[in-house]
């Protein structure tokens, strides 16, 4: 079996899998090649869901990134430990929720914590909480322009009402509006051109209600735009800020769907070959608890040393495989290790309490993927 040697972990026989592996070099040129499509780090506003894990925090503060975005309040909490100083939570949060981003707020006096908003009931209640408790809630106008996921509708018919809204909940007491949300991660065209067609297509409502609200109060609002599928369009607009997160450790997926970003892949499972259970077949000790399983059999990873295979399938410890060679049948041994790129490497980290750190080939520890937990202290 070869093994693309940039991959190929030179102490793995004392690795126990399955395994997460993260590639620091490849990791830090990710970070690097994001920051160069933005031309400079002003722009970006990574998003941490994909890696949850402070010591790639403090690789991309290294690199001078000073913005972040998250999905979780123990994201954000691992974020401040970390050292972030500027974090947006990317969700609208209702009670108890809030309670705890207060909490958060009081225990990181320093940092800035913002949420998401959609509407006006759930804006009032931010404003009296707040108020309540003497706290002031920082917020960004959470819209919908076309991923009917969360958010504010937005169509070129309701931009007035859309204002009206974003007006209201600025002049509500103990709440500080500073713009726009706007994800549009359902646009996944695999051609480039349509892709960015579509995207800036679908965003042209939000840069006319940007126009109203600076013709309003005299400042054009803060807008943060997309995820990675529209990271290329996104990055090419200064005014746009932009949260790319997967192209920091990179997938199968993206890789499939985005060729116009030259990503590496710094994040890969290691997993052995437990038993040759017939002809043809091979099973390995990774199953639907070490990789995501939210997508088909053909859509879960790829052997990155191994050909002519099909994933069968998978229990919860166990992956069937049959390889439609019986020479590579006969060559392969009970033992031997497989290194698999996930297809969707964001809910696989999250699998998973710690990473194997991988330096020059050579595995130099672990790191704790920290903020997978639901609650850290807060």
């Amino acid at each position: 079996m070869n093994t693309p040697a940039c991959y190929t972990v030179q102490n793995a026989h004392n690795l126990d899998s399955p395994s997460l592996l993260i590639y620091k070099d490849r990791a830090e040129r990710n970070i690097r090649r994001m920051i160069e499509r933005t031309g400079g780090r002003e722009q970006l506003i990574p998003h941490i869901k994909t890696n949850k894990m402070p010591a790639i925090v403090a690789m991309m503060l290294d690199a001078g990134i000073k913005r972040f975005k998250c999905a979780t309040i123990a994201e954000a909490e691992m974020l401040a430990m970390t050292g972030a100083t500027y974090v947006v939570i990317a969700h609208q949060l209702v009670p108890p929720k809030t309670a705890r981003l207060l909490a958060l707020k009081q225990k990181y006096p320093d940092v800035f914590f913002a949420s998401l908003l959609d509407n006006l009931l759930t804006a009032q209640q931010h404003s009296e909480f707040f108020t309540a408790n003497s706290a002031v809630s920082e917020v960004f106008l959470d819209i919908n322009n076309g991923m009917n996921r969360s958010g504010a509708m937005l169509e070129s018919s309701n931009i007035g009402e859309i204002f009206t809204l974003y007006r209201t909940i600025a002049e509500m007491p103990h709440i500080r509006l500073h713009g726009l949300h706007a994800y549009d991660g359902h646009i996944r065209h695999d051609q480039f051109v349509e892709r960015q067609s579509v995207i800036e297509s679908g965003f042209a409502s939000v840069e006319a209600l940007t126009y109203e609200i600076a013709a309003w109060n005299g400042t054009p609002p803060m807008v943060i735009a997309g995820g990675t599928p529209a990271f290329s369009t996104h990055s090419a607009h200064v005014e746009r800020f932009c949260s790319p997160g997967t192209c920091v450790l990179w997938d199968w997926g993206y890789e499939s769907i985005l060729p116009e970003q030259e990503y590496e892949y710094a994040a890969l499972v290691l997993t052995r070959i437990i038993s040759k259970p017939h002809q043809g077949l091979i099973s390995v000790d990774m199953g639907h608890k070490a990789v995501a399983a939210e997508n088909p059999m053909h859509k879960r990873v790829r052997f990155l040393n191994l050909a002519n295979y099909e994933l069968l399938s998978q229990s919860e410890e166990h992956s069937v495989i049959r390889l439609a060679d019986e020479a590579a049948w006969n060559q392969v041994c009970v033992g031997d290790v497989l290194y698999a790129v996930p297809y969707h490497v964001c809910p696989t980290v999250n699998l998973y309490d710690e990473a194997y750190w991988v330096e020059n080939g050579v595995v130099t520890g672990v790191r704790e993927v920290l903020a997978r937990k639901r609650r850290i202290t807060v």
